[in-house]
């Protein structure tokens, strides 16, 4: 259990204690230091204006990497409303401690957007167009994809669930992480 209650945790004059700290680390499987998990809830706050203990989609909105980011509101389904111990556990799959398997999960949970467990040949070509806008034609995106699709053993009428997925996604090399900036 907690030493504040979760609400209060988003309170910046409430200070993590180590008890707290050590919570948080299991709850994201010891992918951030105690040292990144008090930065992370510096940040926490900042951006948990109103202090709520939790953050809002429009306050993600508010961190530009986020609002540039062409899958932002893909994204924002899955951060609305986060309290600080899920904020962590949602940013664990960006560490580089993170293992491929966890990053891929993520990724498949951008895929997933109705959460059904099951990606379609459609629902990656949405993301596709969602990251390429008008750069690349429906054709050249649907072409791609039936090609990676074929590598790794599918058509385009196969229903990935997450460990197909992983199969097609978690080729050595794939590069997602973002550094915690440490005071």
């Amino acid at each position: 259990m907690m030493t504040t209650s979760d609400n209060s945790m988003g309170n910046a004059s409430s200070m993590l204690t180590q008890y707290d700290i050590e919570e948080v680390q299991d709850h994201c499987d010891h992918l951030f230091s105690q040292q990144e998990i008090v930065s992370l809830y510096q940040r926490f706050c900042q951006l948990d204006r109103n202090a709520k203990g939790f953050i809002s989609a429009d306050e993600f909105l508010s961190v530009p990497e986020f609002a540039m980011n062409p899958l932002s509101q893909r994204l924002l389904k899955m951060v609305d409303g986060l309290n600080f111990k899920d904020f962590v556990a949602f940013l664990s799959a960006f560490s580089a401690k993170a293992s491929m398997p966890q990053k891929v999960k993520l990724i498949f949970k951008v895929y997933d957007s109705d959460g059904n467990g099951k990606v379609t040949f459609n629902d990656i070509l949405e993301v596709l167009r969602d990251l390429t806008g008008s750069f690349i034609s429906d054709g050249q995106r649907e072409e791609v994809l039936i090609q990676v699709l074929r590598e790794a053993g599918y058509t385009r009428d196969s229903t990935l669930l997450l460990n197909d997925f992983i199969k097609v996604l978690g080729k050595p090399g794939m590069k997602m992480e973002v550094e915690v900036p440490v005071d």
